[in-house]
């Protein structure tokens, strides 16, 4: 028989190769797991991501706001490039034409003198025409009232038989572009004569005062 020695406990046996920590037990990990992250972190996490959101959606109206004043500001300045591009180019055939009444004039009077023959009346309508598709009128007819805002009056006089001041000749046609004068009618007014209205006024009221004669007379027969 063996005699147990004093003191000596029996160990577990202990694969080789194995340290003895390996032979301890292993503590039990909690119910909750190590790697499970309270609710309170979860909810935060949230708050942030909504905060993040609600910082991403603001710079996007900033953005968005930037972008549409930018396109109108644009939209301005396409149209002030184009209603200046209208207004020089009017005015530079307004002075081209300008630089060509003269030669319009003296078409004007050949043409009344029957001097518009031959190549020289082609070359003058063909003239005319080019400056009508540029948009020039000519204006100014005997007849009509004087306006001091298209008519330049050269000559004056009194007729009989006109009740306001009449242009009675046009010594010189006026033009314009569109609205735009360019160069008044130069024309011959004539005027009411004076007194007139004030005779025909007084007979008027004295040819009542022999008709009451005439009844007072007939009354008295």
């Amino acid at each position: 028989m063996t005699e147990e020695t004093p003191g000596f406990e029996e160990k577990p046996d202990v694969p080789s190769g194995a340290t003895p920590d390996d032979a301890e037990p292993k503590a039990a990990s909690p119910s909750t797991g190590e790697g499970a992250a309270p609710a309170g972190d979860a909810s935060a996490q949230i708050a942030g991501l909504t905060a993040q959101l609600d910082q991403v959606r603001k710079a996007l109206d900033e953005r968005t706001a930037d972008l549409q004043r930018l396109q109108a500001e644009f939209q301005n300045y396409r149209r002030r490039v184009e209603r200046d591009r209208i207004t020089v180019r009017e005015i530079a055939i307004a002075n081209l034409l300008t630089e060509l009444l003269p030669v319009l004039d003296d078409i004007g009077r050949a043409g009344d003198h029957g001097e518009l023959v031959g190549g020289f009346k082609s070359v003058a309508e063909s003239l005319e025409t080019v400056a009508a598709k540029m948009g020039l009128q000519q204006f100014g007819k005997e007849g009509e009232p004087f306006d001091p805002t298209i008519h330049e009056a050269l000559m004056h006089s009194y007729a009989p038989d006109v009740t306001e001041t009449t242009c009675v000749a046009i010594l010189q046609p006026g033009y314009r572009i569109g609205e735009r004068t360019i160069r008044p009618a130069r024309v011959a007014v004539a005027e009411p004569q004076p007194g007139a209205q004030t005779v025909k006024a007084e007979g008027a009221e004295e040819a009542p005062a022999a008709g009451d004669d005439k009844d007072n007379g007939s009354e008295e027969g």
